[in-house]
């Protein structure tokens, strides 16, 4: 069996590229926030009818406490997420468009 805790392979490569962990990381963070609420507004549609399904409920709650703790995580290091969510400037001017990445 493999002890974690000698296992450096993830920072030596963070180490290496910082930018590209970064990326991940935040790209990660996206997705999380997509499925977080792909899964509120399904339970929301779902609760229309099911008004009395506690589970339900419960999971709403969760679901919802947890999205809106990532988005205010994600936004305080990336920027906002979109024209809702508005900050003192517009981060994402400061960053090459698509284009000029090569993501395009």
């Amino acid at each position: 069996m493999i002890d974690n805790k000698d296992c450096k392979c993830e920072e030596v490569k963070c180490e290496e590229n910082r930018n590209e962990c970064k990326d991940n990381k935040r790209e990660e963070m996206i997705e999380k926030i997509k499925c977080l609420n792909f899964a509120v507004i399904e339970l929301g549609l779902y609760l229309d009818t099911h008004p009395d399904d506690q589970r339900a409920l419960c999971l709403h709650r969760e679901y919802t406490k947890n999205l809106k703790n990532l988005k205010d995580m994600y936004q305080k290091v990336y920027g906002p997420l979109s024209i809702y969510f508005p900050c003192n400037k517009w981060r994402w001017l400061e960053e090459p468009w698509p284009w000029e990445r090569g993501n395009f």
